[in-house]
């Protein structure tokens, strides 16, 4: 069990968690290369924010988001782990991130990206 991050601060809550929930927040929200443990963890989500609101932007940001969650499948903490961008055309986009852990718990991630 990890003490929970909170999404929207990034601060500790005091939970205690069971999912991998830690691990998608760190891997999405650290520039990749920039991890002080690992200098693979961490996505190049952060690239996109100056973008424009575009449809390709969306493809974009899910392909970054696999890209930051893949060591989560290859060390066999996840089973299986769908991203889905939802954008709303008003300077910002949600992915929608499911993640299938190793137990067959499924547990639903959402990461706003803001966009120009």
């Amino acid at each position: 069990m990890d003490k929970e991050i909170s999404p929207l601060t990034g601060d500790y809550t005091g939970k205690q968690i069971s999912t991998l929930q830690n691990a998608v927040y760190i891997r999405l929200t650290t520039p990749l290369g920039s991890w002080w443990a690992d200098g693979r963890v961490g996505s190049l989500l952060h690239t996109i924010q100056r973008e424009k609101d575009l449809e390709r932007v969306a493809q974009l940001a899910e392909q970054y988001a696999e890209e930051a969650l893949q060591p989560l499948l290859d060390d066999g903490r996840a089973k299986d782990i769908v991203v889905n961008a939802i954008q709303p055309k008003n300077g910002s986009l949600l992915l929608s991130i499911q993640v299938t852990d190793n137990r067959g718990q499924v547990f639903e991630f959402a990461h706003p990206v803001k966009l120009i």
